[in-house]
């Protein structure tokens, strides 16, 4: 295009004559697929019955983690793989630029009942969280609930004592790490399946002890690839945003986004 030459704008009435046109076409699609489903509250459900089936003989006794790591596996992981993008596109985009820079902030004055009670938590949210990855494929949980709960756990530290606390159990560069190694993970699993003679993703390990931390075959192995997927990928988000909040500034002094002074002696919360 010149640089003369204005783009083309769609109109109003355009835009809502093609959105019109998409809904009418996904509402046709969405009461295809609602006339198919069995009748409400009926006893025949077949895709229920073949999943927990499919959960039973292959051990894993929550239904719903068969379901997400050994029926759907693939599913999974482009939700994993959602995660991982968004994760990479706000670290792209709350990246320090060049006319920032970062300051010290200033320790925060913390209550002693809120610095103890946030001190004794950690390492129990830690432990709840880990338990909820460790045990997806035998309770409700999984990988993904266990994660945020993980990474959750580590930012009890800010609230109980300062950001600068925070900064010392979350150096960024191994989670990074970490977060690709989850993605990278759940990929190898898939392909050792393929190695195996099976298919991508397919349950090949010995199925082991229903009820029990060795049983689901390859389904504690995913579990444990999005758990540490999602874990460090949180905590690096979260590290993107609370930098923005606490310690970049604008070469003025000013907050990189505008949003008042944000001076060498603030401090990171009020």
């Amino acid at each position: 295009r010149g640089p003369g030459r204005a783009a083309a704008a769609m109109s109003p009435r355009g835009r809502l004559g093609l959105f019109l046109a998409g809904a009418a076409v996904v509402a046709a699609l969405f009461t295809v697929a609602c006339l198919g489903l069995p009748p409400f509250g009926g006893a025949h459900h077949p895709y229920g019955d073949r999943a927990v089936r499919a959960a039973v003989r292959h051990h894993t006794s929550n239904a719903i983690a068969s379901v997400n790591f050994d029926q759907r596996a693939l599913d999974t992981l482009g939700e994993e793989t959602i995660l991982f993008s968004a994760v990479l596109g706000a670290v792209v985009l709350l990246r320090q630029t060049a006319d920032e820079r970062r300051h010290t902030p200033a320790p925060a004055a913390v209550r002693p009942p809120i610095r103890r009670f946030g001190l004794l938590m950690l390492p129990v949210a830690l432990a709840v969280g880990l338990y909820v990855v460790a045990h997806g494929q035998l309770s409700p949980g999984g990988g993904f609930q266990g994660g945020v709960v993980v990474a959750t756990a580590l930012h009890l530290l800010y609230i109980a004592a300062d950001y600068r606390a925070l900064e010392r159990v979350r150096p960024l560069r191994p989670y990074e790490i970490g977060e690709a190694v989850g993605e990278a993970a759940y990929v190898i699993t898939g392909l050792a399946a393929v190695l195996a003679g099976s298919a991508f993703l397919a349950n090949v390990l010995p199925y082991g002890t229903f009820a029990t931390l060795s049983s689901g075959g390859t389904v504690p192995l995913l579990n444990a690839a999005v758990g540490m997927e999602v874990a460090c990928g949180v905590v690096v988000l979260l590290a993107q945003f609370l930098d923005q909040a606490v310690q970049i500034e604008g070469a003025d002094g000013g907050g990189s986004d505008d949003d008042g002074p944000r001076g060498p002696g603030r401090r990171e919360r009020a």
